[in-house]
């Protein structure tokens, strides 16, 4: 038969990873989703309220789905009731102190036992427009399960992080909205053969989507406010990128989006790529005009040099690196007010080291590269041949200085 009810213990009973409404790694086991579900940080389970609202007592009409894997009953539809009966009969471990009242619960439950097609037709058609699903949920679910094409939305989120690192993007008015095709045609965004493509850079594509991410978050646009305006709202800067790049060809956009807030940012401010704390600077710098981007320039050539012949440089080369960043900072003080050397690095070192992630920061820490110790360590590279040959430091203290570089010298918006 297609379908038909059956009663199957709960201990039997196996959870579904692919879950639309919070997918997991196919390898899950019941306890991994469990631990899922309590942690709950968007609110998709609300194992609590579920709890609350079933009352005394489980409700027997309403059927778990359930679709045999080979010999293993899995749960398509009605895993959050199965979590509260395994956590009622210990079958899961939950945390300590966590508190849900559970109803009265039978240990064997009648399910409604059918083939896959008919599962995922019962699950598509009590979720999908309940609102229990969100906009991604249900694209991925409708491409993976249903056969049909990935939506654009789908592809912008697989091919950049947008919307599962930033959650609030997943709204219905989003999709039809925002990020639809004519409105991402018209920034100079385009989805071709199922891949994100771009006029811009990948930096500026970066600053475009982030500018639109600000606007949502701030709710600059809403269901009631702006509605329909997208363009019109962004930064002046993300208007001119659009505008001087509309005739350029599209190309396959290459940028991926942090699930760190602090992160998105520091990317969107900072004009950096990515940072590696085994590369001069961190990453390139985009620095105005002018002197100080000029030694920056050959200081990046010098240490190519050292990287490509460092077998047949001698070991005290690197302390020409090391000299020459002084030379760098003396150049960006004299330019900031024609300070010392010592209040110019002071002055902006805090505000620099905000901008690193955890890793970096510990390597600076490692390498002893402090506000109170940077001065002193250039100081020193300058004489000290042995000090100034370890590339690993110079390395940490180009990161900061590449940092307060960026803060007194970079390229204005």
């Amino acid at each position: 038969m297609d379908q038909e009810v059956k009663y199957i213990h709960i201990k039997d009973l196996v959870l579904w990873t692919e879950n639309p409404r919070d997918m997991i790694d196919k390898n899950a086991n019941d306890q991994d989703i469990v631990d899922r579900a309590l942690n709950d940080k968007l609110s998709k389970w609300t194992l609590p309220k579920l709890a609350k609202e079933m009352g005394d007592y489980y409700d027997f009409s309403e059927l778990p789905t359930v679709v045999y894997h080979d010999n293993k009953p899995v749960v398509y539809d009605g895993n959050r009731r199965i979590i509260l009966g395994k956590i009622k009969y210990g079958l899961v471990d939950i945390p300590k102190g966590t508190k849900i009242q559970i109803p009265d619960f039978p240990e064997e439950i009648p399910c409604n036992v059918c083939i896959k097609k008919i599962a995922l037709n019962n699950v598509y058609r009590k979720h999908s427009d309940t609102g229990s699903w969100q906009p991604l949920e249900r694209d991925i679910f409708l491409h993976k399960f249903m056969g049909e094409r990935k939506s654009s939305f789908l592809i912008l989120d697989e091919d950049t992080g947008i919307v599962r690192t930033n959650p609030y993007l997943n709204q219905r008015f989003v999709k039809d909205e925002i990020f639809k095709d004519d409105i991402l045609n018209s920034m100079g965004f385009s989805i071709q053969k199922g891949r994100l493509n771009s006029v811009h850079s990948d930096l500026e594509a970066y600053s475009i989507l982030f500018d639109i991410i600000q606007k949502i978050e701030k709710k600059e646009i809403t269901t009631r406010k702006n509605r329909g305006k997208v363009i019109e709202l962004l930064e002046p800067f993300s208007q001119q990128l659009i505008d001087q790049n509309k005739s350029k060809k599209f190309h396959l956009s290459k940028i991926r989006f942090s699930s760190s807030k602090e992160e998105n940012n520091k990317q969107r401010h900072s004009k950096r790529t990515t940072k590696r704390d085994d590369v001069l600077f961190g990453g390139k710098l985009f620095l105005r005009m002018g002197s100080v981007s000029d030694l920056y320039r050959d200081i990046v050539d010098l240490y190519q040099f050292y990287i490509e012949k460092k077998n047949v440089l001698s070991q005290t080369f690197p302390s020409l690196i090391r000299m020459s960043l002084r030379l760098l900072c003396e150049t960006a003080a004299m330019e900031n007010n024609n300070k010392k050397l010592d209040k110019y690095l002071k002055e902006n070192f805090s505000n620099a080291k905000k901008s690193l992630d955890q890793d970096i920061k510990t390597t600076l820490s490692i390498q002893n590269v402090r506000e109170d110790s940077i001065v002193q360590l250039l100081h020193t590279g300058a004489h000290n041949y042995k000090s100034s040959s370890n590339m690993v430091q110079t390395i940490a203290m180009s990161i900061i200085i590449g940092y307060i570089l960026t803060i007194t010298h970079g390229k204005e918006e």
